[in-house]
Formats: C-alpha cells, structure tokens, sequence
C-alpha cells in the first residue's frame, strides 16, 4: 500500500499551478485590449448563467447565508463588475500628456495569488478573475477548504469561459489540496508576483509577511449612525435589509446602531415594528457568551446564520417574527462582545449625548477593531456628514444607504468589489475598492524638456549665501523693514 503525504502533494500542485499559470499570463500579455475584453465578457456571462447553481452549491457546502441574497452576489460579481469595468483603459498605453511629453504603459504584475473566504466563496472567485484578467494577470485560487467544493466549481465554469473566448484557461486556477502549507508556498513562490488577500485577520496578516506584495482587508465593524434629521423609517429599513442580506456575511453590513439619547424611543419602536428583537438583560448576557470565543474572537457558529438558528444554539427562546438580535452595549473591547464584528444578523446598541459625543464613540469603536473599513450615517444634514467625515477612520464613508451594499458598491457609485481596502490606518495598501487598476504597474515614459544649462538658470541668486526666491529678489527694502519690525513688535509682546 503506497502512502501520500497531503502536505507534500499540495506544495507540488502549487509549483504546477503557477508555473502553468504564468505560462497562461505571458500568452495574455500579447493580447490587444479587445481581446482581452472578450474573455473578461465570457467569464461575466458565465457568472449570470451559472450563479444560481453557485449559489445553491456555496449554501449547501458552508451553511452560510441564503440562496437568493447569493445569487444576486454572484451576479454582481460577474455582470456587475464587468459593466463597471469593461471601458476600462488596462492593457499598453492608458494615459499621456503631451504638453510635459509623459506617456504611461500599463505593465501587468503577473501571477496573483488569491485567497478565497468561505463567506462569500463564489462571488469572491468570480470577481478577483474578472479584475486579475481586465489587468492583464493570471491567478491562482487558494481556497477555503469549508468551502472547496464550489470554488472548485466555479473556477470550471471560468475556465471554460476563457477558453470559450479563445484564452488559456490556465489564466485561472485553484488549489485542489487546500493546506496551510500550499498556501503559504503559493504566496512565497517567486513567480508570485502579488498576493489578493480576503478572509481572516490571521491569513491577511500572513499574506502581508510573506514578503510578496499584498493587498489585503482587515476586518469591518462599521458602526450605523442614525442622526435625528434622518427619515427613521427609511433609515431603519436600509439597515435591517443590510444586516439580513445573506446573513450579514458581507463585511461592509452594519455591526452596531448608535443614536442620539434622546432619539432612542422612537428608534427602537421603529426598529421593533420592522422585526428587531431587542434582548433582555439575561438574553444580551447569555447571547454575548457564545458569540465570541475563549481567545476574544468571532464564533464560526454565528456566521451566516439566520436568527432562529443563532437564538436555538444560544438557548435562547425569541418570537418567529425577529429578523436581527439588538443588544444594549455600553461600552467598547475586552468585556463587551458586541462591540466585535459579527458577521451574522445581530446588532449592538449604543447612545450617545449629542453628535459629537457619537463621533466619539463610533472613532473608538473602529479604532478597537474594523479602522479603516466601513462607517454610515443617515441623516439629512450635509454639515453634520463633513463633520464625521473628518474625523471617522474609515476608507468607505456611506450616507443614506444599506453599509453591505453601499460598501461593495452594489447601492452607490463605488467600484464594485468584494476585497475592501481598509488603508494605512487598517494595514492595508490601500484604502480602496479593489480593481483592475491596482493589480497593475505603471510604466512612466517621459521625454527630455530641459538641459543642464536650463535648470542652472532657474537656481536663484546665492552669492550672499542666503539663496533668494523670486518673491524675494522682487521685494522692496521697505518692505523686508516693515516684516522685520512687525517680528520685533512680536518677540517684545511675548
């Protein structure tokens, strides 16, 4: 009987992956923009067609979600994000200046690798094709393995797109042995050119110390301010549809409510007819118990699940009617659960004294976890929107729009995505929606405007050994007499 070492056989499978896949992306790299185009269109139609039976394949294998909220996401992952970047200038020269004689060549990275979440599993593989081919790029799927199945399925639905369209299907492939050592050679492969990185802090954090450059998102925990000349009604509406999409799995959707104290009443009375169900004191302990775990991270049990069933695995008894869980919390960290991300249909609940006093409250709350993702409001004042706007660490600042959808852009203008930068402030490299534009370099091809003998002539007068600008060679002795006396004026005040 002849044994495998499963460790062993996925290293091997990434070195034939990569290899393969960089072969693809070479013979991509002839290729015009039309061409190019082509496949990013197969690849979009075959999403459409197929995103049902995804959808249905990602619910059954994780447990995560529903169907229908699935379906639309693998649509917006495939038509959406195709419409959104299809005109898009990314293939040789896609900018130039004539007047400073700088023109730019778009340069595509290479081989990427990307790791695939087992929350939004599908959607996530089509959308990182889409924008690794309409960049020029090839890349190769690590995925997770609760959900390996249909990533698997989806990538042999992309492949026979792009070979449809007349491309190498090896410009997309996936792990078939998901192990953490295949992932962590596939990272640091040489020929890994970048790493896409979506899923949990502790791979994200991986993928930033492979060594290999990597875009990569932390966490979201986005507060929800509803400020009093908000549309309550309306307001309300947008968050619980938000939250209920697809079980909160999307990590942009609302993780906590905060008001104004005295706006509280008539919140919640709005917020318990559209179907949230506010726990008591004993269930907001019991429930906040089993939504983290022992080290202070999110239980895996609540993720994507429906009310009725977190409620059951709470031993909690809640009426059938209940579309999210709202907890009073008061305070942020250690000690108060749900002021975590949790990325199932539950809120918390906070107040603040006036609006300033929230803005506090909600900078601490994502400085403690989520900085640099997601924040929104509601409300109709634009002064009190420039107010948080300064002042709220977030890279997506939404106004008047469900946070899930707003922030993948999906309700707003933003570039469709399901990999959300989070910026410097949240260990990201950027603090975009990602797209084809950040899966390539620029090539900057500038021409001569200038001699030496040119730039000697702009260098300003010296010969003191105070060099003068041309404001000062301009400037009257008087005037130099009047500044010096005003500074004179000042030192004596002091």
């Amino acid at each position: 009987m002849q044994l495998y070492d499963k460790d062993l056989l996925s290293m091997q499978e990434v070195r034939e992956l990569v290899h393969a896949a960089k072969t693809a992306q070479q013979e991509l790299a002839s290729m015009s923009q039309a061409q190019v185009d082509h496949i990013v269109r197969s690849i979009a139609d075959a999403g459409v067609r197929n995103a049902r039976r995804l959808a249905q394949m990602a619910h059954e294998d994780t447990g995560f979600g529903v169907v229908d909220d699935k379906v639309i996401k693998n649509i917006f992952a495939s038509h959406g994000v195709y419409e959104h970047i299809k005109d898009m200038k990314t293939i040789g020269e896609i900018d130039r200046d004539d007047e400073k004689r700088v023109r730019v060549l778009a340069v595509p990275v290479g081989v990427i690798a990307g790791l695939i979440p087992s929350t939004n599993p599908t959607s996530t593989a089509l959308y990182k094709s889409e924008i690794a081919i309409k960049a020029g790029n090839a890349i190769v799927f690590s995925p997770h393995p609760s959900a390996l199945r249909c990533i698997l399925e989806t990538v042999k639905v992309i492949r026979q797109a792009i070979a449809e369209a007349g491309g190498n299907e090896n410009l997309v492939s996936c792990i078939t042995i998901p192990t953490m050592q295949a992932t962590d050679n596939l990272m640091k492969h040489p020929d890994t050119a970048m790493i896409l990185a979506t899923g949990g802090s502790a791979m994200v954090r991986a993928a930033y110390s492979s060594g290999t450059p990597a875009i990569g998102v932390g966490p979201g925990n986005g507060p929800a301010y509803i400020e009093r000349t908000a549309d309550i009604p309306l307001a309300v509406k947008r968050i619980l549809d938000s939250k209920t999409f697809d079980n909160g799995t999307i990590c942009a959707s609302e993780q906590s409510i905060i008001c104004d104290k005295d706006m509280r009443a008539a919140i919640q009375d709005e917020m318990e007819r559209q179907g949230a169900y506010f726990l008591t004191p004993e269930e907001r302990a019991k429930l906040g118990k089993f939504i983290l775990r022992a080290n202070g991270t999110m239980n895996p049990e609540i993720v994507g699940r429906s009310v009725q069933t977190i409620a059951e695995l709470a031993g909690l008894e809640i009426p059938k009617t209940a579309r999210v869980l709202v907890a009073d919390e008061d305070g942020v960290g250690r000690g108060h659960p749900y002021s975590n991300e949790k990325l199932g249909p539950i809120l918390a609940f906070y107040m603040g004294e006036d609006y300033r006093d929230v803005c506090d409250t909600c900078c601490t709350i994502l400085h403690y976890e989520g900085a640099g993702h997601t924040f929104s409001m509601h409300t109709k004042d634009d002064k009190i929107v420039d107010y948080f706007a300064k002042r709220i660490p977030a890279s997506r600042f939404l106004v008047n729009t469900p946070s899930a959808l707003g922030g993948i852009g999906g309700s707003t203008g933003l570039m469709p995505a399901l990999t959300l930068g989070c910026g410097a402030v949240g260990g990201s490299a950027t603090s975009e929606n990602v797209g084809p534009m950040n899966l390539l370099d620029r090539r900057y091809v500038a021409y001569g405007l200038l001699e030496l003998e040119d730039i000697r002539k702009q260098v300003p007068d010296c010969s003191d050994g105070i060099c003068r600008t041309h404001a000062d060679a301009n400037m009257s002795t008087d005037a130099v007499d009047q500044i010096v006396k005003k500074i004179i004026e000042r030192l004596r005040a002091v």
